[in-house]
């Protein structure tokens, strides 16, 4: 394949330099991520990764001066709402958005509106309707078509809130701490719904503290620390005891099995 006939990188990142306040938070980070890769990025508190998810999803905004280049699929020209439905974000205040009462149908196909429940200005449409039902499917979560979200656990909404960013058929799913709050069995459950997510061609991008949420497909670990990438590289190299030990300033174990990983100092 030439290079003019390949896919330009789902995220191209140059030269990002972000204040929160008065704080530098992103110290001229460059970063590709191209489409199809399963990455995992890891730092310890402070380290700049809320700043890099809200940079990616254009909340944040770097410093012009610096001349940065923000391009998502090849573009750094988005509508924020387009740019949005292509790269989904899954957070936990995202599940504390959504409305108390509203179903898991209702939050499902709040997606298509950028909102969190459905209101009778929102039309849906067969179609929609359609892709709910499919995206319910998919999540294992069909049971929660009519239940509402405060009678549901943490990790039945959870999952409803994944289905609402699968709803637009995103190219990438940004996962911020995917399994906080979620109990041994809902964690594990959780692990293997994302793992068919991955398989059907989405792109996982991890943002986590916690190793076991990252799931073998994964091949790429991005270390951040201090606002700056501190190493980047195949997930098995960096994924190891020394370069944890490294970012998080003191010492580590890991261990590796059947494709996850775990840790302990």
């Amino acid at each position: 394949m030439t290079h003019s006939a390949q896919a330009p990188p789902l995220l191209d990142f140059r030269n990002i330099t972000v204040y929160r306040g008065d704080t530098l938070a992103l110290d001229g980070v460059s970063l590709a991520i191209p489409c199809g890769q399963h990455v995992a990025i890891i730092g310890p508190n402070g380290s700049g990764k809320s700043t890099l998810i809200r940079t990616m999803m254009r909340y944040d905004h770097p410093v012009r001066r610096y001349r940065p280049v923000m391009k998502l699929f090849g573009r750094s020209d988005w509508h924020v709402h387009d740019m949005r439905k292509l790269i989904a974000i899954v957070s936990n205040e995202m599940v504390q958005a959504c409305s108390r009462s509203a179903t898991g149908r209702s939050v499902v196909l709040s997606g298509y509106y950028s909102s969190f429940e459905l209101w009778p200005q929102h039309p849906v449409t067969d179609a929609m309707e359609r892709r709910g039902s499919a995206v319910l499917r998919l999540m294992n979560a069909e049971h929660l078509r009519d239940k509402p979200v405060n009678a549901m656990s943490t990790g039945e909404a959870k999952r409803v809130v994944i289905g609402r960013a699968l709803v637009n058929e995103p190219r990438a799913l940004l996962l911020d701490e995917p399994s906080n709050g979620l109990d041994i069995r809902a964690a594990l459950e959780l692990r293997e719904t994302l793992r068919g997510i991955a398989a059907l061609g989405t792109s996982l991008i991890y943002v986590t503290h916690h190793l076991p949420d990252i799931v073998p497909e994964v091949t790429r670990v991005i270390l951040l620390n201090k606002g700056k990438i501190h190493a980047d590289g195949p997930k098995d190299r960096l994924l190891a005891a020394e370069m944890l030990s490294q970012v998080y300033g003191m010492p580590i174990e890991v261990e590796a099995k059947g494709g996850y990983y775990s840790c302990w100092a």
